[in-house]
């Protein structure tokens, strides 16, 4: 039928040119030539009819979407929006599709019911450049055959018991450090990163990046990884409009490889001395990741390029650092803001440390409210509130929408981790909410009203480190001094989310020591 008007408006359009112009011949034309439009959009709409709608969401503006709408911190924005067009939907950002996931059932079915599908990362332009070209655990994909390869060789029972010594000596370094800033303010997030640094690199590469002071290339690698986290939260046009990336007009992607030059001198200088593999671990009891990679890769067992060694190296300095050192900070921030609850954690501690012993990992077993106290600084301030975005390998259907295969999937884990239909009194700092029920605290993704280390197959290999240091170093902060803000200086609580959700203002904190004795086992 339609070909055959399509012939008749044709066959019209002939005759028109071959005839007078009268106003009824040209009406008959547009007539014949609107019918002809709209019977075939109906025929081209017909098939689709079937198909589920795509979320509900705020209405975009031609060519930039709702990006002109967005708030700096995306997820208390994500939050609001949630409010009004529910647990599920759509922003138009740019030329790309974003849907956003805010609930516990719907975050399930993402993560695990239909994880293959939702797999695959969606990182900005500049961080494949960083990741040296994708070779990294997050944008390879060959990133499964990775990752078992870093459960195995760093995150596996063996390996984090072997490394205990390691984790001993950084934290008894840091705290002689802060021993040797007392009456003075200290910036805890740069002390501990430093300090997660230095048990990343021994046991990443079995070297520390400092001596008696903190070595000048730790103090770089810091400064590298803030300007990269900086460069990457801070956005650009070739994520709004993928098509603009080769054009790198913000020079974006000029400066990630500028950054990553001078990671790669740090990792060009580890090598090395170690290519032949022979000399890398030579009088230790364990061999470190980076011979083990260079092993494997010798051996053929894994076709690893040095530059995936490179980004697999990256992958877990910045994974050990940046947000474990974020960690410690919120939950000491919570601890100021809350008296009461510090004074909880210190009368446990008292009952396990001895006054005149340092804490050791070993305690940590008897310390449940100080487990449930970096449980709740992670509930309320997951390191990753909007987890890494996904990016679906097909088109396919959440809650009775559409969800097509490339758009760009957020995960608000912040707003799962503070909705009060499941947590009560959510935006107030209670540990005891982890004690009185265990089961809501499990870090491996299986509750999802919890979620601070993701979950499913991308859940953050990183865990078992994690659970070790993190509670050992904020021990050891509580036990061995008293904390108190500078004068005339009010606690600030906000948050600021580049690429991890940091303080707003960096704490700054003046320690005292509560016991010199103690302090002894840290020379």
């Amino acid at each position: 039928m339609l070909s055959k008007l399509i012939h008749n408006f044709v066959g019209l359009i002939f005759e028109f040119n071959e005839r007078t112009i009268t106003s009824s011949r040209v009406i008959q034309i547009l007539l014949a030539a609107t019918f002809a439009i709209s019977c075939y959009a109906w025929l081209i709409k017909k098939p689709t009819r079937s198909t589920p709608p795509l979320p509900p969401g705020p209405r975009p503006l031609p060519l930039v979407g709702n990006f002109l709408s967005l708030e700096p911190n995306l997820h208390h924005y994500f939050g609001k929006l949630s409010q009004i067009y529910g647990p599920i939907f759509k922003l138009h950002l740019g030329s790309k599709l974003c849907i956003v996931i805010g609930s516990p059932s719907l975050a399930k079915q993402v993560l695990k019911e239909h994880d293959v599908v939702f797999a695959n990362r969606d990182l900005p332009a500049a961080a494949s450049v960083l990741a040296y070209g994708g070779m990294s655990i997050a944008a390879s994909p060959e990133w499964p055959k990775l990752r078992q390869l870093l459960v195995r060789e760093t995150m596996s029972n063996t390996s984090i018991n072997a490394s205990s010594a390691i984790r001993r000596q950084a934290v008894l370094r840091s705290m002689k450090d802060v021993s040797g800033r007392v009456g003075s303010p200290i910036k805890l997030r740069e002390l501990m990163f430093l300090t997660f640094l230095d048990v990343a690199t021994r046991m990443l590469w079995g070297a520390s990046l400092r001596g008696e002071d903190w070595d000048p290339i730790a103090v770089q690698f810091r400064e590298l990884i803030e300007a990269m986290f900086q460069l990457l939260g801070s956005g650009g046009l070739s994520d709004l409009f993928p098509l603009l990336a080769r054009f790198d007009l913000q020079g974006h992607q000029s400066k990630a490889k500028k950054l990553t030059a001078r990671f790669d001198k740090i990792f060009e200088s580890l090598l090395r001395p170690g290519q032949n593999g022979q000399d890398r671990n030579e009088g230790k009891s364990s061999k470190d990741f980076l011979q083990t990679l260079l092993e494997l890769q010798q051996q053929g067992d894994y076709s690893l390029s040095t530059d995936q060694i490179k980004a697999m190296l990256l992958d877990m300095a910045i994974g050990s650092t940046d947000t474990t050192s974020i960690t410690v900070e919120w939950a000491m921030t919570e601890l100021l803001h809350k008296p009461e609850v510090m004074r909880k954690a210190r009368n446990e501690l008292e009952q396990v440390v001895a006054p005149d012993s340092v804490v050791e990992e070993f305690h940590l077993a008897r310390l449940p409210y100080l487990e449930a106290i970096v449980k709740e600084a992670l509930r309320l301030h997951p390191p990753a509130p909007l987890l890494i975005t996904r990016r679906p390998s097909a088109t396919s259907n959440l809650s009775g929408y559409t969800i097509p295969k490339g758009s760009t999937i957020f995960i608000n884990a912040w707003a799962i981790q503070t909705n009060p239909e499941v947590w009560e009194n959510p935006q107030d700092f209670r540990p005891d909410r982890f004690l009185e029920d265990v089961k809501i605290g499990d870090f491996q993704g299986n509750n999802f009203n919890y979620l601070p280390f993701g979950s499913g197959r991308r859940v953050c290999p990183g865990i078992p480190l994690a659970e070790k240091i993190v509670p050992h170093v904020l021990a050891n902060l509580l036990h061995l001094f008293e904390w108190s803000l500078p004068e005339e200086t009010k606690l600030d609580l906000s948050d600021k989310l580049l690429m991890a959700l940091k303080k707003s203002e960096p704490l700054a904190v003046i320690p005292t020591p509560r016991s010199l004795s103690a302090l002894e086992h840290c020379n």
